[in-house]
């Protein structure tokens, strides 16, 4: 099955597809679109061998959500644009919300690729003060900027109080030695520490996943 928004490049925020309901899966789907793509906007929800296409801050929302084992294809944004893979939006510290990737795949799309070095693409950024976002055992192509993350409107808001991490990924994109420097920045050492984030933890998978009939993997590897 495919969610896509054919609004076009030129039409900013377009979305492909809004997921809300508590417990929420899809399976082997495509999510195409280009600026917020897939909103992942609350509650318990799980992305498994999709592919995502999309341009600025096409993945987001405040969902306690985990996409695992997907294809990120980043397309060709408009003039002028920089890409942003994910944008989560959480609010208070409080809450259990973020967007983890789980051995996913992020590369450029077919248009993307003639004209790449015309555009500098990030994993995420912080859409809110408290927003939470792990990359772990995921593959990053070298279209990723050795900086992994950029701030929200070139500002130093945000940069202490969100969570940023990664854990174990590899590619060319994936080289620590010049991502950003912020105190919300954490590169993940400890192997307690990234099972928070997994399946069976952060989504308590193990509970629901097995009555929906999709593929999951409730820890790291």
């Amino acid at each position: 099955m495919a969610f896509v928004n054919t609004a076009g490049r030129g039409k900013f925020q377009a979305v492909a597809l809004l997921m809300v309901g508590d417990k929420s899966a899809i399976f082997q789907c495509v999510v195409k679109g280009y600026r917020d793509t897939l909103f992942l906007h609350s509650n318990r929800q799980f992305v498994r061998e999709c592919y995502i296409y999309g341009t600025v801050d096409f993945i987001f929302g405040n969902a306690a959500a985990v996409v695992q084992k997907c294809t990120i294809l980043v397309r060709k944004p408009l003039k002028g644009q920089e890409n942003v893979v994910v944008a989560q939006g959480r609010t208070d510290p409080n809450q259990n919300t973020g967007i983890i990737f789980h051995a996913t795949e992020a590369s450029a799309a077919p248009d993307l690729v003639p004209v790449q070095r015309n555009f500098t693409t990030y994993i995420g950024r912080a859409w809110q003060p408290f927003s939470r976002t792990v990359l772990m055992q995921s593959g990053l192509d070298d279209l990723i900027d050795p900086a992994g993350w950029l701030q929200w409107n070139s500002s130093d808001v945000y940069l202490d109080t969100l969570y940023f991490g990664e854990f174990q990924s590899g590619g060319d994109g994936a080289d620590l030695s010049k991502r950003v420097k912020w105190p919300g920045y954490h590169i993940i050492n400890k192997t307690d520490e990234a099972k928070q984030f997994t399946v069976g933890n952060f989504l308590d998978g193990g509970s629901w996943l097995p009555s929906t009939g999709v593929a999951y993997d409730l820890s790291i590897f």
